[in-house]
């Protein structure tokens, strides 16, 4: 799949959003790629899914025994890679503000993972999950995005494989640029800043 196709994929689920943006990380942006819109269409997360997986070096694709996500945003595509790698996926949640399996899911001792996001920004939440990935016993191998907007500045201790990189200026919301600043800002992910 080309940048194009992948961009033709957001826009047909009308995910691609123009406006004034609080991220999760607490920045500001013009743009915002809803994921959790771009996956509502079961075929079209297999196949954004589908095409990073042809994306990772045949070695580590084989080498890979689970995927684990962080929830809300990672959960789909976590399990739509999941599929696509033909391993089980599971995910992280924060019921006291730190990851960690729950539902019953466990990673024996050395399990390969590959850590899945839907969207990274600032590395912060990957990051986070990967510390919880080695809490539980797993070895995090790599780590897959649908969308890196990081302008490949995150550094998650693993080899990274976004499907698309999308480099949209952030800002601090103390040094908005005054289009920005002429909209009121709305938070359209699931983390408080």
């Amino acid at each position: 799949m080309t940048e194009d196709e992948v961009l033709s994929e957001f826009r047909a689920a009308e995910a691609l959003l123009e406006g004034h943006f609080i991220l999760s990380s607490g920045l500001r942006s013009a743009r915002y790629l809803q994921c959790a819109r771009v996956l509502m269409d079961p075929a079209r997360g297999a196949r954004l899914a589908e095409a990073l997986a042809a994306r990772l070096p045949a070695a580590l694709r084989a080498s890979i025994q689970a995927v684990v996500s962080p929830a809300m945003g990672g959960v789909i595509a976590g399990h739509e890679m999941g599929r696509a790698l033909g391993v089980e996926a599971m995910f992280l949640e924060r019921p006291e503000g730190v990851f960690e399996l729950r539902r019953g899911f466990r990673l024996a001792p050395g399990t390969r993972v590959l850590m899945m996001e839907d969207v990274v920004t600032t590395g912060l939440s990957s990051r986070e999950a990967i510390a919880a990935i080695a809490r539980a016993g797993g070895e995090t191998v790599a780590a897959g995005a649908l969308v890196d907007r990081s302008a490949g500045k995150a550094d998650l201790g693993v080899p990274f494989f976004p499907l698309i990189r999308l480099d949209v200026p952030t800002y601090a919301a103390d040094a908005l640029p005054p289009e920005l600043q002429a909209i009121p800002a709305i938070k359209p992910g699931s983390r408080a800043a």
